[in-house]
């Protein structure tokens, strides 16, 4: 989450159509045109659509549109087993500190259920190893704002769907360009995983926290376990919450960029 305003039960959904694909040594080769437009913009993008890759599912949320004008579209590029490629692209102008989309990869809970193969929900008391791997590149063609993040989906109880309301929200930022800034205020630097992060905690509809890595990478292999547990040491976030959903993509503010992940996964236990 991550700016003023924002209202995530109003999210729209826009996923560009596959071209070809074929089966290449039991993984799966998507072969698209990845030639990002205003054409494939208008004609690419449908709304209210998903791609499913395994237990994933591609999602080209573009909930902020209003606050500016532009698109995003969103592509698979591989699937073998759990470890996905895919990409993503945005030309978005506006209000500079509210964000336009947050193309991202889904696991578990998204305002409702696609797959019973995730592994979630799980409790936080349990400390599940939720382990994360990623490697990305993201391109700037006009420079603007951005973030490339995780977003966790937290509620009090087990049994979600569609109509359940989040608890708590927690974004782990990799990296992030431009006036990019989270929801709330900072709280202080602190020590997750081998790595700084400036944790930032505000409120909209529910609870928001942000850790804000110090320094950007490209790469990550996190314990995703592990910033919820920092969390519950604070006081923030109570041991009998449940993780629902991990999101993995880029918020997009303003600007026109290509985000590319190389390599995607999540095992969660």
């Amino acid at each position: 989450m991550s700016a003023s305003g924002r209202h995530r039960s109003s999210r729209k959904r826009f996923l560009v159509a596959l071209l070809a694909a074929a089966t290449l040594g039991g993984g799966t080769f998507f072969a698209l045109d990845t030639t990002a437009g205003s054409a494939q913009a208008a004609d690419g993008c449908a709304p209210n659509t998903s791609t499913p890759m395994g237990k994933y599912w591609l999602n080209n949320n573009a909930w902020g549109a209003g606050s500016g004008s532009g698109w995003s579209c969103t592509w698979a590029t591989y699937q073998s087993g759990d470890t996905i490629g895919w990409g993503t692209h945005h030309d978005w102008s506006g209000a500079p500190e509210s964000v336009k989309s947050y193309a991202s990869s889904v696991l578990g809970w998204h305002w409702g259920w696609k797959s019973d193969a995730t592994g979630l929900p799980v409790r936080v008391s349990a400390k599940t190893p939720v382990r994360a791997k990623w490697s990305y590149k993201v391109k700037e063609t006009r420079p603007g704002a951005y973030n490339v993040a995780y977003d966790l989906w937290l509620h009090d109880r087990p049994d979600t769907d569609w109509q359940s309301r989040p608890k708590h929200e927690v974004m782990v930022w990799l990296s992030k360009g431009g006036a990019a800034a989270p929801l709330g205020t900072r709280q202080q630097r602190v020590k997750v995983a081998g790595a700084y992060w400036d944790l930032y905690a505000g409120r909209t509809d529910w609870n928001v926290y942000s850790f804000v890595r110090v320094g950007n990478t490209t790469t990550s292999d996190l314990d995703l376990n592990d910033f919820l547990q920092a969390l519950v040491r604070r006081g923030a976030v109570a041991p009998t919450d449940c993780l629902s959903g991990v999101e993995a993509g880029t918020e997009a503010f303003t600007g026109k960029a290509q985000l590319d992940t190389g390599a995607y996964s999540v095992d969660v236990g």
